[in-house]
């Protein structure tokens, strides 16, 4: 199959009510429940949805990858893979970030002891001394505990 063909179909399965090949767009907050917890695999919108699981699937098929995740927001994704790290991991960020994405990082992440370090990503001097810094401290921590 050729990339453009696989770009197209990625993600599309016919609807099994109606046969449709282009997913629909559910608008939906809720699903049937037989009983709870026990469901054709929906229950809700919040958690997942099959709209978001065929963007998802075609995310991967595109990228070749096994899985993918789409976000409502771009703090819900950083809130995602912020909750990867763990304490005493550092992060370099710019001091001009989206506000909430701010919040997060100091009202919430800094607890944990995630530290994160902004500077001013316009002045590439600032990137290039923080790095040089934090490389130095890397081989000084080595050369004592190595």
């Amino acid at each position: 199959m050729k990339e453009a063909t696989k770009y197209i179909h990625a993600g599309a399965e016919p609807d099994p009510s109606t046969g449709a090949i282009m997913t629909p767009i559910y608008q939906t907050s809720t699903y049937v429940q037989e009983a709870p917890g026990k469901n054709k695999g929906y229950e809700y919108a919040r958690s997942q949805n099959p709209t978001r699981t065929a963007l998802e699937k075609a995310f991967a098929v595109i990228e070749n990858a096994k899985y993918a995740l789409a976000f409502s927001s771009g703090v819900a994704a950083t809130d995602a893979v912020i909750k990867l790290l763990e304490p005493g991991d550092e992060v370099i960020c710019g001091n001009d970030m989206y506000g909430g994405t701010y919040r997060l990082f100091t009202k919430v992440f800094e607890k944990f002891g995630i530290k994160f370090i902004y500077l001013v990503l316009s002045l590439f001097m600032s990137i290039r001394q923080m790095l040089l810094t934090f490389l130095h401290q890397s081989q000084t921590k080595q050369s004592l505990f190595g």
